[in-house]
């Protein structure tokens, strides 16, 4: 029996164009932390080499943690003034970028939610954790969702692993007593979200904003675009 729902964020219940989101976002930190001397290739090759340090993360230490050690090592001896620095950004600046994603709200995806609820299933945020659990808010709030509608949301502070390890999707279980198929999952990164599929999630791919970094055949997955894959699970539970 389902009793969960497990949702992608960006570009799945977000829709959102990566590429000027990224440009966006990474001249806004820029902006923020300039006048501390940054060069703007060497921040944004900095902030990729904590991103990807979280990606590889063991399950240590939080992902706000490895993300800070990574960094340190490129900008030593400034750890507590840029972290304040950053904090203050994901606090104050970041919420103010919703039109980065370059892409209209969907409109469902509250409609889609708020029915979910109604019929008694838990949802869940399982976007891959590599922000502050503000700026995931955040994002939530330019999609048109409320976050206090879901039981867990991943961020870099609760989270030790990412996707596409599938230790992130075993922890989000384990922190919410579910077993695999008791869940289902929704996203849009084959890569990244369709890797459910090896622990026995049942998952369904939104394809509106498809990402698919291997050119894997998408057939063998269920998938269509948002409306498609909110009739089939609707219909399903």
């Amino acid at each position: 029996m389902i009793r969960a729902v497990l949702f992608d964020l960006d570009g799945t219940l977000l829709p959102m164009n990566e590429d000027e989101f990224k440009k966006v976002y990474f001249g806004a930190v820029y902006q923020k932390v300039k006048h501390f001397g940054y060069k703007p290739e060497d921040l944004v090759n900095a902030i990729w080499f904590g991103t990807k340090a979280m990606v590889k993360n063991d399950g240590t230490m939080p992902n706000e943690e490895r993300f800070w050690q990574a960094f340190s090592t490129i900008y030593p001896d400034s750890r507590q003034r840029d972290e304040k620095e950053f904090n203050d950004f994901y606090n104050n600046d970041f919420p103010k970028l919703a039109f980065a994603c370059a892409l209209p709200i969907q409109p469902l995806a509250a409609p889609f939610i708020k029915e979910l609820k109604n019929r008694g299933y838990e949802v869940i945020i399982a976007s891959n954790p590599i922000f502050p659990i503000v700026a995931t808010k955040a994002r939530m709030v330019w999609a048109g969702l409320n976050p206090d509608d879901f039981k867990d949301i991943t961020a870099y502070e609760n989270s030790s692993f990412a996707k596409p390890n599938l230790k992130y999707y075993e922890m989000i279980l384990e922190r919410n007593n579910l077993k695999p198929e008791e869940v289902i999952m929704i996203g849009n990164d084959v890569r990244e979200d369709m890797v459910v599929n090896k622990l026995g999630i049942d998952s369904y791919l939104i394809t509106d904003c498809l990402l698919n970094l291997d050119n894997e055949d998408i057939n063998k997955y269920k998938h269509g675009t948002f409306k498609e894959i909110m009739d089939l699970v609707l219909a399903r539970l």
